[in-house]
């Protein structure tokens, strides 16, 4: 990689980019250090610098982007096995004066990485993918009460797409962000009634179709979970009837 990145000094050098030579320099120092002084975050403050200079100054950057890419892959494949030679199996991190009591799993710098499972005091637990002491990835979380979500985490909350299970039989599967419904999902409940389409804020906002367990259906716009304007009810006779909310 050091001949690699000699090269992409010298094209650097002649394009006038001195922000991306800044760092490129940066990381010729870095190489120059003994394999035990090149850390985890100093390789990722660097991947991260070389990323935002690029996405910010396209145009500058055109004429090296197939040098800056084998590079940037370089840098991220050392990245990997030095955070993957760096990861402890198998850890128990025991929390005072915390609503945290245990965790068991994979541990990096001395914090949850990997996946591992998360211990409260108040019952619940985790199960799933963790990076930077957050939830992050794909996991399980169990409520003491005994609802649990199943999906995608993002930044220790749940985002991106999964099924919260609630335990009166009720059910959403569909979009998240912030901890809410968010996007596309259908929403199950115990009656048999369910609703497909869009949701904002934990609530049904948007567009969607309301399934009615005599087989009835409505069509409509929604605001804040109320019905708003004209909707259209489809009977299971085949009768067709107009609201308006």
């Amino acid at each position: 990689m050091e001949g690699d990145i000699i090269k992409l000094n010298n094209k650097i050098y002649s394009n006038n980019n001195n922000i991306l030579l800044s760092i490129i320099n940066e990381l010729q120092q870095t190489m120059k250090d003994s394999k035990e002084n090149i850390t985890i975050n100093r390789l990722a403050d660097i991947i991260n610098k070389i990323n935002k200079v690029i996405n910010e100054n396209r145009k500058n950057t055109e004429l090296i982007r197939n040098d800056i890419s084998k590079l940037y892959n370089q840098m991220n494949q050392q990245f990997n096995e030095l955070k993957n030679n760096n990861i402890l199996n198998n850890q128990e991190i025991k929390y005072n004066n915390s609503d945290r009591i245990k965790y068991i799993g994979q541990v990096l710098n001395g914090v949850p990485e990997g996946k591992g499972v998360m211990y409260w005091d108040n019952g619940d637990r985790y199960n799933g993918e963790w990076k930077n002491d957050k939830k992050e990835g794909k996991g399980i979380y169990y409520y003491n009460n005994g609802d649990r979500y199943e999906g995608d985490f993002r930044n220790g909350q749940f985002e991106g797409r999964g099924i919260m299970y609630n335990n009166d039989g009720n059910r959403y599967e569909g979009e998240w962000k912030n901890d809410k419904f968010e996007g596309k999902g259908i929403h199950y409940w115990n009656s048999g009634d369910r609703y497909e389409g869009d949701f904002k804020n934990g609530k049904i906002h948007g567009k969607g179709i309301y399934y009615y367990s005599n087989g009835d259906r409505e069509m409509g716009d929604y605001v804040n979970g109320k019905e708003i304007g004209k909707h259209a009810t489809l009977t299971l006779s085949g009768e067709v009837k107009e609201i308006l909310y």
